[in-house]
């Protein structure tokens, strides 16, 4: 099963479907890359060729921006088609098979694209942005972790992140007099506070499970570093036993057996919003999950966040860790790589495509219609266009933390191969019903290194 990928434009899973309503507003803002129209690019011929995801508003975004890039380069034109999700995973591991990919390759990065890049079907970029510097700084720094395979980049960062931060209800913390936490102790802390007051401290959609795989993805890194995971993502035998390791696991345990989640959390599923409605609800005070969950909640209670009643923070501190408070975890962007089977011509294409500011991939209009759209574009240097949005808040405090970040650590089940990504959610399902040990579940998951 491959890794679901995030977040996916459209989609509810890590998605934005709640911005469906703001789709004008986003192809409003491309009129300055000189579009006529909009999703204008559509199939048809071009010298280059690329695939990309269905759904809105990114559909519109990359359809007005091709249409303004082939209407100023008709010497350069780049084709474009679209395909659902799952539909295009499955069509773009058949054609890199084949030696039939687009010029333009979409992944999510990871362990995907360093399968690609250990193929030969990934053009290695290195040294392209080695001599065009402007191109690779267009993008946060800590956004090229999940594009670099061995030392290597093999794609280039853009659109957006997929950043993981806790969200509260201030209205319940402001009735137990409690403040954010800045320490998991302090965590643990409001976990009883919030417990004695007749309060679920913390909603979680376990069904779905990476839900709560995003606990883990901090805990490994406060309690032992981002060096922990690497490990495991470099197959490192008995990576998973590491003892920093068996600490998150037990931590995790832990948090359950204290009731840290609300109760009947196993059978809550993320992609119903029912973990998100129990925040705004007032029937839980905390929820870790995705930057894109600030506009569903906007958009499924509007009043909530007007009236302030939405605020959110960093991953706490865990004393005695290992891991700076200023990782974060996630997915840091999109990924476009260069098919290393297109011609010469194709590929000066797309590099043209990926260097241009006026019509390029990520020209001003592109990013003022993601941010319109509620996005945290990866483009550096938007401060003050964050400034400006209505949104400048969440997004300057998302912005800010990609910014700062020393490790930006990509969500395991796309960092991972697919066979070990699902395992993994095996694991953590396990883990999270307390069926299996933390040793258990690191001997599990040691058994799929390699695979």
């Amino acid at each position: 099963m491959d890794a679901p990928a995030t977040p996916l434009p459209g989609t509810s899973r890590r998605g934005f479907l709640s911005m469906l309503a703001l789709a004008p507003l986003a192809g409003a803002a491309l009129s300055a890359c000189g579009t006529s129209g909009p999703g204008g690019a559509g199939g048809g011929s071009g010298k280059a060729s690329m695939w990309y995801l269905s759904g809105q508003p990114n559909e519109k975004i990359k359809g007005d921006n091709i249409a303004a890039w082939n209407a100023a380069n008709p010497d350069d034109t780049i084709a474009v088609n679209y395909f659902q999700n799952d539909a295009y995973k499955t069509k773009i591991k058949t054609a890199i098979g084949a030696g039939q990919a687009p010029t333009i390759i979409y992944s999510w990065g990871g362990g995907t694209l360093a399968s690609y890049a250990a193929a030969g079907q990934v053009a290695d970029l290195t040294d392209w942005f080695g001599q065009n510097p402007d191109v690779k700084n267009s993008v946060l720094a800590s956004t090229y972790q999940a594009a670099t395979v061995e030392g290597k980049i093999y794609a280039y960062p853009n659109e957006n992140a997929a950043l993981i931060v806790f969200y509260y209800n201030k209205k319940l913390f402001q009735q137990v007099g409690a403040q954010p936490p800045t320490t998991y102790a302090e965590l643990q802390a409001l976990v009883q506070t919030f417990k004695a007051a007749g309060i679920a401290p913390i909603a979680l959609a376990g069904q779905s499970r990476w839900t709560s795989m995003m606990w883990l993805e901090y805990l490994f890194d406060r309690i032992g570093g981002p060096e922990v995971f690497q490990a495991i993502f470099d197959g490192t035998a008995g990576a998973w036993s590491n003892p920093d390791a068996l600490k998150a696991l037990q931590a995790t345990q832990d948090l359950v057996k204290a009731g840290g989640f609300i109760t009947g959390f196993e059978s809550i599923t993320a992609d119903s919003n029912a973990d998100q409605a129990l925040l705004y609800t007032d029937k839980a005070a905390m929820m870790l999950h995705g930057s894109w969950v600030y506009s569903g909640i906007k958009n499924d209670a509007p009043d909530f966040v007007s009236g302030g009643n939405l605020g959110w923070f960093a991953f706490p501190a865990v004393e005695g860790g290992k891991g700076d408070v200023k990782n974060v975890a996630g997915n840091p962007a999109q990924y476009m790589s260069i098919s290393a089977k297109a011609t010469q011509e194709q590929q000066d294409i797309a590099k043209k495509y990926f260097a241009d500011k006026e019509n390029g991939i990520f020209c001003d209009a592109v990013i003022d219609a993601y941010i319109a759209s509620g996005q945290v574009c990866v483009a550096a240097g938007i401060e003050d266009k964050i400034a400006q949005s209505q949104d400048k808040d969440f997004l300057g405090f998302c912005y800010d933390a990609i910014k700062n970040a020393p490790s930006f650590v990509q969500s395991w089940d796309q960092a991972l191969s697919p066979s070990q990504a699902e395992a993994l959610l095996s694991n953590i399902d396990q883990l999270f019903s307390l069926s299996i040990t933390p040793e258990q579940f690191a001997q599990n998951m040691d058994a799929t290194v390699g695979k």
